[in-house]
């Protein structure tokens, strides 16, 4: 006879898939648990104990961290992710989450800054 699995259990085992996978993602990103947690609207300590595995983040809050972590559910709750790694380097991921996150107005003035610049390939 096989043995029903508790709703209890079936929770902590999603915590412990996307805690690490959360923290694969922020490292990638090259973002510390600070600013993911800013960009989450949770505190920092609340955001530390979902990525050791030790709390399960809400729907809302884990359609937020796959916003701000560039990870799709899938990826987060321990299935493979979806496209190809990035081949960018963790400077431009970093910059590419960080730009993001602003507003229309401000990428807009980065764009402008970034045009008067002179860029040698």
């Amino acid at each position: 006879m096989q043995e029903v699995t508790s709703a209890h259990e079936l929770r902590k085992q999603l915590a412990a898939f996307i805690g690490p996978a959360a923290r694969a993602a922020r490292s990638r990103l090259g973002l510390t648990q600070a600013e993911v947690a800013r960009h989450l609207g949770i505190a920092h300590t609340v955001y530390s104990r979902l990525e050791r595995g030790k709390m399960l983040p809400s729907v809302p809050t884990l359609h937020r961290l796959c916003a701000v972590l560039d990870a799709s559910p899938n990826e987060l709750m321990g299935h493979t992710r979806a496209t190809p790694p990035d081949t960018d380097s963790p400077a431009r991921r970093h910059l590419f989450c960080r730009v993001r996150q602003l507003d229309e107005t401000r990428v807009r003035a980065m764009l402008a800054l970034l045009s008067l610049g002179t860029f040698h390939e």
